[in-house]
Protein backbone atom coordinates (compact mmCIF):
# COMPACT_ATOMS: atom_id res chain seq x y z
CA UNK A 1 0.00 0.00 0.00
CA UNK A 2 1.31 3.84 -0.81
CA UNK A 3 -0.33 6.53 0.42
CA UNK A 4 -0.27 9.93 -1.73
CA UNK A 5 -1.02 13.25 0.13
CA UNK A 6 -1.77 16.63 -1.53
CA UNK A 7 -3.42 19.76 -1.19
CA UNK A 8 -1.37 21.39 1.17
CA UNK A 9 0.12 25.08 0.88
CA UNK A 10 -0.42 29.08 2.85
CA UNK A 11 -3.31 29.82 3.79
CA UNK A 12 -4.55 33.05 5.66
CA UNK A 13 -6.41 32.98 8.60
CA UNK A 14 -10.18 31.99 8.49
CA UNK A 15 -9.33 30.48 5.04
CA UNK A 16 -9.57 26.44 3.66
CA UNK A 17 -8.08 23.66 2.13
CA UNK A 18 -9.00 20.34 1.15
CA UNK A 19 -6.36 17.77 1.75
CA UNK A 20 -6.61 14.64 -0.51
CA UNK A 21 -4.54 11.59 -0.18
CA UNK A 22 -4.92 8.76 -2.81
CA UNK A 23 -4.02 4.68 -1.64
CA UNK A 24 -2.98 2.15 -4.20
CA UNK A 25 -3.73 -1.26 -3.78
CA UNK A 26 -7.23 -3.03 -2.98
CA UNK A 27 -8.04 -2.98 0.53
CA UNK A 28 -9.00 0.66 0.77
CA UNK A 29 -12.84 0.65 0.85
CA UNK A 30 -12.61 -1.35 4.18
CA UNK A 31 -9.72 0.12 5.54
CA UNK A 32 -9.75 3.12 8.24
CA UNK A 33 -8.37 5.62 7.06
CA UNK A 34 -7.44 8.71 9.39
CA UNK A 35 -5.42 12.28 8.95
CA UNK A 36 -2.85 13.27 11.26
CA UNK A 37 -0.84 16.44 12.02
CA UNK A 38 2.50 17.72 14.07
CA UNK A 39 3.12 20.48 14.18
CA UNK A 40 7.35 21.64 15.03
CA UNK A 41 8.32 20.32 18.39
CA UNK A 42 5.10 18.46 19.01
CA UNK A 43 3.93 14.97 18.45
CA UNK A 44 1.95 13.35 15.64
CA UNK A 45 -1.58 13.53 16.79
CA UNK A 46 -5.17 12.30 15.01
CA UNK A 47 -7.21 15.08 13.40
CA UNK A 48 -9.73 13.12 11.96
CA UNK A 49 -10.53 9.43 11.13
CA UNK A 50 -13.54 7.60 8.92
CA UNK A 51 -13.98 3.98 9.29
CA UNK A 52 -15.17 1.86 6.11
CA UNK A 53 -19.02 2.17 6.98
CA UNK A 54 -18.34 6.16 7.33
CA UNK A 55 -18.55 6.44 10.75
CA UNK A 56 -16.10 9.53 12.01
CA UNK A 57 -14.19 10.77 14.60
CA UNK A 58 -13.07 14.03 15.20
CA UNK A 59 -10.48 15.64 17.41
CA UNK A 60 -11.78 18.88 19.77
CA UNK A 61 -9.90 21.19 17.65
CA UNK A 62 -11.29 19.82 14.57
CA UNK A 63 -14.69 19.56 15.15
CA UNK A 64 -17.15 22.04 13.33
CA UNK A 65 -14.17 23.44 11.26
CA UNK A 66 -13.02 20.19 9.61
CA UNK A 67 -14.46 17.44 7.66
CA UNK A 68 -13.54 13.75 6.45
CA UNK A 69 -14.73 11.96 3.84
CA UNK A 70 -13.65 9.18 1.58
CA UNK A 71 -14.53 8.35 -1.73
CA UNK A 72 -13.99 4.41 -2.57
CA UNK A 73 -14.18 4.31 -6.11
CA UNK A 74 -11.58 6.65 -6.12
CA UNK A 75 -9.52 4.83 -3.46
CA UNK A 76 -8.96 8.62 -1.66
CA UNK A 77 -9.77 10.17 1.42
CA UNK A 78 -10.46 14.01 1.90
CA UNK A 79 -10.09 16.70 4.67
CA UNK A 80 -11.93 19.63 4.03
CA UNK A 81 -10.73 22.48 6.52
CA UNK A 82 -12.52 25.72 7.34
CA UNK A 83 -11.93 28.34 9.41
CA UNK A 84 -7.98 27.58 9.78
CA UNK A 85 -6.21 29.10 12.73
CA UNK A 86 -2.71 29.43 13.28
CA UNK A 87 -2.51 26.83 15.12
CA UNK A 88 -3.63 24.25 12.29
CA UNK A 89 0.15 24.56 10.77
CA UNK A 90 1.34 21.25 10.67
CA UNK A 91 2.67 18.54 8.81
CA UNK A 92 -0.38 16.42 7.68
CA UNK A 93 -0.47 13.06 7.29
CA UNK A 94 -2.48 10.28 5.88
CA UNK A 95 -2.48 6.64 7.42
CA UNK A 96 -4.11 3.91 6.12
CA UNK A 97 -5.43 1.27 8.81
CA UNK A 98 -6.39 -2.66 7.54
CA UNK A 99 -4.27 -5.03 10.38
CA UNK A 100 -1.22 -2.56 10.50
CA UNK A 101 -0.65 1.30 9.85
CA UNK A 102 0.74 2.88 6.53
CA UNK A 103 1.39 6.45 6.25
CA UNK A 104 1.57 9.01 3.46
CA UNK A 105 4.46 11.40 3.00
CA UNK A 106 3.12 14.65 4.56
CA UNK A 107 1.77 17.76 3.25
CA UNK A 108 2.50 20.61 4.65
CA UNK A 109 -0.02 23.50 5.84
CA UNK A 110 1.19 27.15 6.82
CA UNK A 111 -2.03 29.11 8.24
CA UNK A 112 -0.32 32.81 8.34
CA UNK A 113 -1.03 36.62 7.59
Amino acid sequence: VQLQASGGGLVQPGGSLRLSCAASGSIFSIAVMGWYRQAPGKERVLVADIRSDGLTNYADSAKGRFTISRDNAKNTVYLQMNSLEPEDTAVYYCKLRYVKDYWGQGTLVTVSS
